[in-house]
């Protein structure tokens, strides 16, 4: 029987799975997921996880209980070697372990892209996964509670100053959601005042998010701004060392939070360990119909989809055009190469991917949304109603449709959870404090 290898368990790599489980017949062929999590996540709710208005495990959706009949393997591919048909394993635990296939589909996602920024590998955090979302959320409230006890001055300010470095649409739905949880917490701190709190969002470029026009985006940034935020256009981070925030543009401030959200990059898989063919970014060569090579030339029994595949965007006006790496294009690729690989085992000839864009959608804080889709736009109000109904609709499985929906309904009547839960990533500390103690109280007994 067949060996179908699947090299992550993100968005194109959940779906091509969870299709082909439903096309392939038993004995067809065997699935194969690989991936270091057990999970795939709904990044979109990720801004709302930092905001408390979704719970962090309703973002994730479990590979195990999802896929009936894939073998899982919880590791990390770290080479391959296509002309051999061997993949390296290294697993959660144990030692290196190599695995045969017969046909491979790279879905592995891309990583946050850094910059060599003094600073920034010691005090960022990213936006990409899950832990980074509840880490941010916690990282948060924590500043709140220790800023109470402060008098004014700069180390209060260092708390309650929140830095986020791009302008796409996770950082901007990420920094507004972060400015809306914040903003509502002043309430429950006597001791505070929203004259306390600043916010930073930092983009190079001359507009935040790209995804939509010039205009709406104009006005995003006023909204922003009208809010009480400090928007940098044109502007990169020059250092966050100790977190001291230094700006291109000459603005400098302590921030205790710097979180990084400056676009994606190809995985060091791709770039550096593999025989397949990429682009000079890194991305794998794929063709229309999403097996791996060009026009002229395929790599026989090799698929890839998603982030970290330069997919031809056939339904773009601009030639030569690559389809955006969002979540739109990784669910619809991956459905559609579960398709055209089931397709192709049986002895026909597999279809293009073409996908026009549904429109973009983003939130930004409680209750304000923006949405367009080619002239018309919708903001306010009615896009953040339209945003959160189209990801409930979007979002994997029954189960977490329903647990999505219950949150937002007891938030809507109670508020927000306000609990930092920073501790649990220390969870042994009280009783190592409180074994100490114990110690020292029974030496000094003696």
């Amino acid at each position: 029987m067949r060996r179908i290898l699947v090299i992550g368990g993100g968005y194109a790599g959940f779906y091509t799975a969870w299709k082909l489980e439903k096309k392939l017949r038993r004995d067809e062929a065997e699935v194969v997921v690989v991936d270091p999590r057990p999970y795939m996540t709904y990044q979109p709710f990720l801004p709302e996880v930092v905001a408390g208005s979704v719970e962090a495990r309703h973002a994730a959706i479990s590979l195990r209980r999802n896929l009936h009949r894939t073998k899982l393997v919880a590791g990390m591919v770290n080479h391959i070697e296509h002309q051999a048909r061997t993949v390296v394993i290294r697993p959660a635990q144990g030692s290196d372990f190599t695995m045969t296939y017969d046909v491979l589909v790279v879905t592995a996602g891309a990583v946050t892209r850094t910059f060599d920024v003094p600073g920034v590998a010691d005090r960022a955090i990213g936006l990409k996964h899950v832990e980074e979302a509840v880490a941010i959320r916690d990282r948060v409230l924590t500043a709140f509670d220790e800023a109470a006890c402060l008098p004014p001055g700069r180390d209060r300010s260092r708390l309650l100053t929140f830095t986020f470095v791009g302008g796409g649409f996770s950082g901007v739905e990420g920094f507004a959601e972060l400015m809306s949880l914040a903003q509502a917490l002043v309430k429950h701190y006597p001791e505070l005042s929203v004259d306390d709190l600043a916010f930073h969002l930092v983009e190079a470029t001359g507009r935040i998010l790209p995804e939509v026009t010039e205009k709406p985006g104009r006005w995003v940034v006023k909204m922003l701004e009208r809010r009480g935020a400090h928007v940098h256009l044109g502007t990169t981070m020059d250092s966050a060392e100790d977190g001291h925030v230094v700006l291109s543009d000459g603005t400098t401030f302590d921030s205790e939070l710097v979180v990084w959200t400056a676009g994606n990059a190809a995985t060091r898989l791709l770039r550096n360990y593999t025989d397949l063919p990429h682009t000079p970014r890194g991305l794998v060569q794929v063709r229309a119909d999403l097996r791996i090579g060009t026009d002229d030339e395929i790599v026989p029994d090799a698929w890839a989809a998603g982030d970290d595949a330069a997919v031809p965007d056939l339904a773009s006006p601009v030639p030569g055009a690559f389809t955006v790496p969002n979540a739109q294009n990784a669910v619809r690729q991956g459905k559609r190469l579960a398709k055209n690989l089931v397709r192709v085992l049986r002895g026909r000839e597999p279809r293009n991917y073409v996908h026009r864009s549904l429109g973009a959608i983003a939130t930004l804080g409680l209750g304000k949304g923006i949405f367009q889709y080619r002239g018309i736009v919708i903001k306010g109000l009615p896009a953040w109603l339209m945003h959160r109904g189209y990801h409930v609709l979007a979002v994997p499985t029954w189960d977490r449709k329903f647990r999505v929906l219950a949150v937002w309904l007891i938030a809507f009547f109670y508020g927000r959870d306000i609990v930092s839960l920073a501790s649990v990533q220390s969870p042994r500390e009280a009783f190592e404090t409180e074994a100490k103690e114990a110690t020292v109280s029974s030496t000094r007994s003696a």
